[in-house]
Parts: structure tokens; C-alpha cells; sequence
């Protein structure tokens, strides 16, 4: 990482209130990790340091916002992690709570894996499959504190896969650009009908760029229906309360 490099992730850390000198090693071999691999299997379109740092980097960590991921020993499931954002760079700077990043595509998950072995991010436990599946799986639903996601799908779908996986009291970040009234009306309401309910709603500019980025976080505060997540591909093509788009 070039020092540009190195002042971008430190004033994009600073501007969410956090300090990442000591994690700089690591941040930086995680570019070099991406870089390289990215060369050889397409992992992101991302392929500046600048955008790489801001836009993965920083972008990721803005989920710590609220502290709603603070606390030693929460279980985490990043709901579509892709080539590993945000877990990678939330571990780094929470290596205390253990994060299952989830995504249905093996090269993905595999670059993830050895990332993470590469940073020993030991709290880090990589998945291969869909959420709709584990949703129904007696050792992940209702298994976690949190779910994260990271610009994955509309609300009304995120409500619907990440709720089933969350135990009681637990919460759904969602990490999502500028979002309409339609929209979040509708994840209310499909929130409401898998047991959840919205208490937050953040709009946040991302540091530096200026880009509009909304955290919503959802509370599980009743059962999930047995029913729900529907089946694999059907939150997506019929969303609750929603249009697909």
C-alpha cells in the first residue's frame, strides 16, 4: 500500500471514529491478497488502491457504527460476503467476535479462507451456500447475534433471510446505498412478518468520497415463521410487500 494509500484508510478510519495504525500491516497485506488473486480470478471490479481502500476498506468498517458489532464473543454472519467484504477488514479491527461469511460461490470463499489463514483472522469461519438454506439448517437458524450484508439485495429480501438465522434480540445490519421510502416501507413490513422489526435508520455520507451509504438495522424481536426463508431463489424473485426489480 502506497502511503496515499495509507493516509486514505487512516482518515476514512478516523472519520468513523476509529483509529487503525496498529492494524496497517495487516490492511495492507489484505490489498496485496486481493490484488494478486483478482489478477488471476475475478473477485471484484474494483482495481484501484484508492477505491480498494475506500470503497471495500472503508466502506465495510462503516458498519461499526452505533457499535452495534461490539462485544466479545458475538457471532457474525455476513449474508453474500463476496470476496470477503465486510468481514475481512470488520476482523480486523474486532478479531474478539467470530464472523461466518456466507456466499454461494466456491472461488469467492475459497480466496476468503486463505485471506484469512494468510492474517490469521482466526475468528474468521468462511461458508459456501445460500442464506435461504442455512435459514432452515437446525445448527445456523436462530444461531447468531448479528447479520450483516453488504449491498445484496432490497430490504424486504434481507429481512427474509437474515432474520431466520438471528436469535432473539439479535440484529440485522444492512449496509445499503440511498434507499427509498417505497423500500424501507416495505422491509417494515416484511420485517414485521418474519418477526423483526426496523429501529434504525442511518444515512451516513462514506468517508472521504462523499458517497450516500444507509445502515438499517432490524431487531429480531419475535419468532420466525417455520415458513420463512422460502425457498432457495423465491426471496429474490418475490419479495415480501416488494416489486422485484
Amino acid at each position: 500500500m502506497t502511503p496515499e494509500g495509507q493516509a486514505l484508510l487512516r482518515q476514512g478510519a478516523a472519520e468513523l471514529g476509529l483509529n487503525v495504525e496498529a492494524q496497517l500491516p495487516q490492511f495492507e497485506q489484505l490489498l496485496d491478497l486481493l490484488v494478486d488473486a483478482n489478477s488471476r480470478v475475478n473477485l471484484t471490479a474494483l482495481k484501484t488502491e484508492s477505491d480498494i481502500v475506500l470503497k471495500h476498506f472503508v466502506d465495510s468498517l462503516s458498519c461499526l457504527r452505533g457499535g452495534h458489532l461490539d462485544g466479545a464473543g458475538l457471532r457474525v454472519l455476513d449474508i453474500g460476503t463476496g470476496a470477503g467484504f465486510p468481514t475481512l477488514p470488520l476482523a480486523i479491527v474486532r478479531p474478539e467476535v467470530a464472523f461466518t461469511p456466507l456466499d454461494s460461490i466456491r472461488k469467492k470463499i475459497d480466496f476468503v479462507r486463505s485471506a484469512a489463514e494468510a492474517l490469521n483472522l482466526t475468528g474468521v469461519t468462511p461458508l459456501v451456500g445460500r442464506a435461504e438454506t442455512l435459514g432452515r439448517d437446525p445448527d445456523h437458524r436462530e444461531r447468531y447475534d448479528r447479520v450483516v450484508c453488504r449491498a445484496v439485495a432490497a430490504l424486504p429480501i434481507l429481512a427474509e433471510l437474515g432474520l431466520p438465522l438471528l436469535k432473539p434480540g439479535g440484529l440485522l445490519v444492512a449496509q445499503k446505498g440511498p434507499i427509498s421510502e417505497e423500500e424501507l416501507h416495505a422491509g417494515r413490513r416484511a420485517a414485521g412478518e418474519v418477526g423483526g422489526r426496523v429501529t434504525e435508520v442511518d444515512a451516513l455520507t462514506l468517508p472521504v468520497l462523499g458517497d450516500a451509504r444507509t445502515l438499517v438495522v432490524i431487531e429480531k424481536v419475535g419468532p420466525t415463521p417455520k415458513k420463512y426463508p422460502r425457498r432457495e431463489g423465491v426471496p429474490n424473485a418475490q419479495p415480501l410487500f416488494w416489486t422485484a426489480r
